[in-house]
């Protein structure tokens, strides 16, 4: 067995799955000493222009000196990264660290050559892009910072790829040759670059999947019935615009149900965009070798029998994954329901979805099959029977969502023409940070409503292998919201909102009139608005007698009052009429509601008759776009975007006005929400903070060991570099020594237990408050050790009082999921009996603390409840934004208390303070991209 010169053990953390430009993926490894044959093989299969590019004159073959040098590592000085395709080189990247004087050299330095080699026939893919991400994080592992390279000015192509790639660089000519060097610290425009691939290569991949040239369903039976029968059949009921194969290693016709069957894939002579996989689990390995060397792009693995199964079928799972991208195809599933795509150009139901959905605009993702199919039943059900905005663009089922998850389907929905609202069935979120990033880019354009199932589970349903979080699913519900994400608790309500956002334009504020022929469903709607936040106008009652213009002339007065920002109709059949009443009405609100197409209309209606229907039914195809919300921001993109006719404005309707009222307060949400990141705010300066030397002291904190709990001075010294001031607390073991503390700190004080079971309970009488002189002290000194034993076990602190005020809470913590939260609300009950805590992510700008601070239910006592002075919410939001920064800045800050922290008429006291350190979880959203395995 041939010894490895390697200094460092084979760094398998560098391995990483990527998705490419054109939607494939690869695989980016370290080369090693077992790659000679490979690398050979590669190399031969590059044009001879791309050989000069790389080495600067011809050099048809490798000799075995060059393929010792690219094959043998030390993995810190010398290293090199291939991408790979079905185990096969197709692009190499290599760095030599180099001292000083520009020469290969064994000292250590904090600069290295870089250079590129990529098969022609994979160039153009983003395949060195990718690589650079890569080398470059290895390189700044390995303590390098900066590359150079040298490029002939005729290799436009790589002198792109480094120009391109968002770096800090210098670039000089000398000698006929391009030298470009580069600090390689991400930077904004780096990162900016980066995502924006991420976006469009991820983007691309779905695409490939939802839009298929051709598509082969595996495991067909001969007789009806059956799973990939039904999936078939689908397919062909739909109108698919593709190619269709019928594959089943035991068929004995040349087709099933009119559409060509073979034995095996290798049968089929042409090219196959999409397999659909129906065989039992232990066959589908050879299925997937067959699909990627026929060159298939994406996999729909509608089996079961993987991790939902336990252990065993998780190791399935695993080794399904790494064996579909070793070929550079993605996978929907396993244990998957299908995928849809109504576009008229594709005509897609790879599904077991027993009725197809109607073409429209809302995309619609469900990690399970049950619940996929309640949603496209009841968006079936509520379109009232026609094609248009209110039908599915696109539906994703994706299992046990072993690759393709919702940010995939996130990446693909944020440009996609054809979907206008973003409907989302989540039993897990396999990356919450890279989640919340994306929800708030799409959000930003189109709406996105989510529900979040086994929120109460304690765990990850069977198959979804997801990180572990410690936030509780109320903060993870509060940071979604912060992203924009319209945050709903069932299928009932995101099938309600998402009907609301894909018929009506956005409301421009909460104020909502009321108007309609039942005066109790009129004050039914006026108590759900007051419940919902909103600010009804009294109720107008028309009176059952009120006809079919006396709805179109009411609608018409309040859809132009300025007051009103949104109308509910509430509607009742007259007893005895014909179903053309409903006909009727439903057409006299339809054209009410065309005169002021910037203000959303809604029903709510009795389950009688057919005004749901009616109501539902339109000609044309989509509602004018919601107008922009402030100068700057353009209205989402719709189909039509020309001005709606009379009869194109669908208005959803509700059997109940609890749910007509809480869709549309979730759209006044979204609605102010838009307005709000229009705006985003800014992260202030401020010039009394000492960046460096909290860094030098939390490093020299941590030489001691991975995690601490920082002692009263450390975390007084620290919070002070930002300008955080914790009043001083000394302690008493002895009633003297409370006296000594008394005197240096100056009456009147505070007797404080700092016992766990005592800390901050000042209602178990663990605290003393306004002693004034040192005969109240001995006094309340000797109270405390009667009550609650020995100065040994109370602990017992003397702190000079502080201003009254209201007694507040402030926290951040690191999430090893959601990344860096900051937390607020009031001390005692509020916050820990009640849960009422207000949360942001970090970093946080001034609009963020400011609503921070607003959001919390007990608010009010800060701004001068009852007649009681307000606090400094200035100095309290000052304070919020000095903890972010001192979080953001140094990511070893796992976690800050502040409790309480006294607010007062004017400035802030913080009490007490607690700082645990600790080497942060790596960010992986800071580090090249690569697909996740679950």
């Amino acid at each position: 067995m041939q010894t490895s010169p390697d200094r460092h053990e084979y760094p398998a953390h560098w391995e990483a799955d990527v998705v490419l430009r054109d939607g494939g993926t690869a695989r980016i490894r370290p080369i090693t000493v077992d790659d000679a044959e490979r690398l050979v093989s590669f190399y031969e299969q590059v044009s001879d222009e791309s050989k000069y590019y790389r080495f600067f004159a011809p050099y048809p073959r490798l000799s075995a000196k060059d393929v010792h040098r690219f094959t043998h590592h030390d993995f810190v000085d010398r290293v090199g990264l291939a991408a790979t395709v079905g185990g096969e080189f197709i692009a190499t990247v290599r760095y030599d660290r180099i001292n000083a004087d520009g020469l290969p050299a064994s000292a250590p330095a904090d600069e290295a050559e870089v250079a590129f080699l990529v098969q022609d026939a994979h160039q153009g893919r983003g395949v060195a892009s990718a690589l650079l991400e890569h080398i470059a994080a290895v390189a700044r592992e390995r303590g390098i910072r900066r590359f150079a390279a040298e490029v002939l000015p005729a290799n436009t192509k790589m002198i792109k790829v480094f120009t391109d790639a968002g770096y800090q660089q210098k670039r000089s000519f000398e000698d006929g040759v391009v030298r470009l060097e580069f600090g390689l610290e991400p930077t904004d425009r780096s990162l900016a670059v980066q995502r924006a691939r991420e976006q469009r290569a991820e983007a691309r991949s779905v695409q490939r999947l939802l839009a298929p040239g051709s598509v082969a369903v595996v495991g067909v039976g001969r007789a009806p019935g059956g799973v990939g029968r039904s999936v078939l059949t689908n397919l062909r009921e739909a109108g698919f615009t593709g190619r269709l194969y019928a594959v089943n290693r035991a068929v004995t016709n040349q087709e099933i149900d009119g559409v060509p069957a073979y034995r095996s894939m290798g049968e089929i002579t042409e090219p196959v965009d999409l397999a659909v996989v129906a065989v039992p689990a232990e066959q589908v390995p050879g299925v997937v070798d067959a699909c990627g060397a026929h060159g298939v792009q994406g996999l729909v693995v509608v089996s079961a029998g993987y991790a939902e199964s336990g252990p065993e079928g998780r190791e399935r799972q695993r080794e399904l994954l790494r064996r579909v991208r070793t070929y550079g195809m993605r996978l929907v599933g396993p244990n998957a329901f299908g995928i849809i795509n109504t576009s008229p150009e594709v005509r897609l139901n790879a599904s077991l979805a027993p009725q197809a959905p109607r073409p429209g605009r809302i995309g619609l993702f469900a990690q399970s099959g049950a619940i996929g199919i309640a949603l496209l039943s009841r968006l079936h059900r509520r379109g009232g029977g026609v094609t248009g905005v209110t039908g599915v663009s696109t539906f994703v089922s994706s299992g046990n969502r072993a690759d393709v998850s919702g940010n995939d389907v996130l990446q693909y929905w944020y440009d996609d023409p054809d979907t206008d609202v973003a409907l989302m069935y989540l039993e897990s979120i396999g990356n919450p940070r890279k989640f919340t990033r994306l929800a708030r880019r799409t959000a930003a354009v189109k709406p996105l409503v989510v529900v979040q199932g086994a929120r109460y589970g304690g765990a990850a349903p069977t198959g979804h292998a997801v990180r572990a979080t410690r936030l509780p699913h109320a903060t993870v519900s509060a940071l979604l919201r912060q992203a924009g994400v319209i945050r709903v608790d069932t299928i009932t309500e995101l099938v309600d909102t998402g009907l609301l956002l894909a018929r009506q334009p956005l409301p421009a504020g909460p104020r909502v009139a009321i108007l309609g022929n039942s005066e109790s469903l009129g004050l039914l709607t006026y108590d759900a608005c007051l419940a919902e936040g909103l600010r009804p106008l009294p109720p107008l009652d028309l009176t059952t007698a009120a006809s079919a213009e006396d709805f179109h002339t009411a609608l018409t007065r309040a859809l132009a009052d300025d007051a009103c920002d949104a109308v509910v109709v509430t509607a009742i059949p007259r007893v005895g009429e014909a179903p053309a009443s409903d006909e009727a009405l439903a057409a006299a609100l339809r054209s009410a509601a065309a005169t002021a197409p910037a203000k959303p209309v809604l029903v709510v209606h009795v389950e009688i008759g057919g005004l749901a229907d009616a109501l539902s039914k339109a000609a044309g195809t989509a509602p004018h776009a919601a107008p922009p919300l402030s100068d700057t921001e353009p209205a989402p993109t719709r189909a039509d975007d020309a001005p709606p006719a009379e009869d194109t404005r669908r208005i959803p309707a509700y059997p109940a006005a609890e749910r007509a009222v809480r869709a549309l307060a979730e759209a006044v949400k979204y609605a102010q929400w838009r307005r709000d990141a229009a705006e985003p705010g800014k992260v202030p300066e401020y010039d009394d903070i000492d960046e460096k030397g909290a860094a030098g002291q939390i490093d020299a904190l941590l030489e001691a060991g991975e995690g601490l709990t920082l002692g009263t001075a450390q975390t007084r010294e620290l919070l002070a570099r930002y300008g955080i001031a914790v009043r001083e607390a000394r302690p008493a073991p002895s009633p003297d020594e409370a006296v000594l503390a008394a005197r240096a700190l100056g009456y009147p004080v505070a007797l404080k237990a700092t016992a766990p079971h005592l800390r901050h309970r000042a209602d178990l009488g663990g605290v003393r408050l306004d002693l004034a002189d040192e005969e109240q002290l001995r006094r309340a000194y000797t109270e405390l050790t009667d009550l609650f034993g020995t100065p040994a076990e109370l602990r017992p602190v003397v702190q000079a009082m502080a201003p009254r005020g209201v007694d507040t809470v402030v926290r951040a913590v690191i999430d090893p999921a959601a990344g860096a939260v900051l937390s607020f609300g009031l001390a005692g009950a509020a916050s820990q009996l009640l849960g009422d805590m207000a949360h942001r992510l970090i970093p946080v700008a001034d609009r963020d603390a400011a609503s921070l601070v607003r959001s919390i239910r007990t608010a009010p006592l800060l701004f001068g409840w009852r007649g009681s002075a307000p606090v400094d919410t200035g100095a309290l939001e000052e304070l919020l934004l000095r903890v972010s920064r001192l979080v953001d800045d140094h990511p070893e800050v796992v976690g800050i208390s502040l409790e309480p922290v006294v607010v007062a008429d004017r400035g802030l006291s913080v009490l007490d303070a607690t700082v645990r350190l600790a080497r942060p979880p790596a960010r992986d959203d800071l580090g090249p991209r690569t697909l996740p395995v679950y």
